[in-house]
């Protein structure tokens, strides 16, 4: 067995170089749910968004020359757990593919996340089963005198290991922390072309993420209903250029639940809609009436 380590203290990485990954893109239109302002130094925040027993799933559609396939389902549930013996969340998504679509590329992959009642972060795992690669990659997060540390440990199909340490005087989440934090954030502090900084654990690195709000839109989603929709990009920057890599689709209403999600990949372009939701904690007052 190998073991790779790397130890890193800084405040400001890369941005995101593997946006190949249906697993990623996904989340990350999750965790832009409601993040109104630059994430707080410190973790601890109030849920104002979610109980336990949430179910959230989707549909994933992928362009295959001018034609739209469904090429899977994506579900998130969140129920109220225990973590060292203190009170905790825990946060699954899962995404799979279709058996039509397992003969081109096979995708099945697991995240999981342990939070406590005050949304910090504790514990990140994702098992990803994509083509003919097999990782698991995992996260623990500890708190000291104001600063955030995080050690990660990606683990490959023969063994090998790669570690890595961080620490920021800002809280660092993962990718489902994010989600369960900014879902609670209040959205009418937005105002078009604001852009949203915030760093986030991947399981082998801590990426700088950017969003940029764009205003509103009116969205149907998979279940033959309009919602209002609040509209973020997620960009990159090349050479100083911005590219746009995702267009989310948000529930304008206090659940603030991803409606649709269009995705600009290396290798064509991919959809998420939303199908379904059970156990959410608000009414979705976003829906529009004819």
């Amino acid at each position: 067995m190998k073991t790779k380590r790397k130890k890193i203290t800084a405040t400001v990485t890369a941005a995101i170089t593997n946006k190949g990954r249906l697993w990623m893109l996904l989340v990350i239109g999750w965790l832009c749910t409601t993040v109104a302002m630059p994430l707080r130094a410190q973790c601890p925040a109030e849920n104002k968004a979610f109980k336990s027993g949430e179910q959230v799933v989707y549909d994933l559609y992928f362009n295959w020359k001018f034609i739209w396939k469904k090429v899977g389902l994506a579900s998130l549930t969140t129920n109220s757990t225990t973590f060292n013996h203190a009170p905790a969340y825990r946060m699954n998504l899962l995404s799979t593919g279709s058996k039509q679509t397992d003969f081109f590329f096979k995708m099945r992959d697991t995240l999981t996340c342990y939070i406590t009642d005050r949304m910090e972060p504790l514990y990140f795992r994702k098992a990803a089963e994509e083509g003919k690669r097999y990782t698991v990659d995992e996260a623990w997060f500890s708190y000291k005198d104001g600063v955030s540390y995080v050690k990660q440990r990606r683990t490959y199909r023969d063994g090998t290991k790669y570690e890595m340490e961080y620490n920021d005087s800002r809280c660092i989440f993962d990718m489902l922390s994010i989600l369960a934090q900014a879902r609670s954030y209040d959205s009418r502090d937005y105002k078009v072309g604001d852009k949203i900084l915030f760093p986030m654990a991947t399981g082998r690195r801590v990426e700088e993420q950017t969003l940029i709000y764009r205003g509103k839109e009116n969205v149907k989603a998979n279940n033959d209903t309009t919602y209002r929709c609040l509209v973020f990009s997620f960009v990159e920057y090349k050479k100083g250029k911005e590219q746009e890599v995702i267009t989310f689709f948000i529930s304008d209403d206090d659940n603030h639940l991803p409606i649709r999600l269009d995705m600009y990949l290396n290798f064509g372009s991919a959809k998420a809609f939303f199908k379904s939701v059970r156990g959410n904690r608000y009414p979705m007052t976003s829906i529009v009436t004819e």
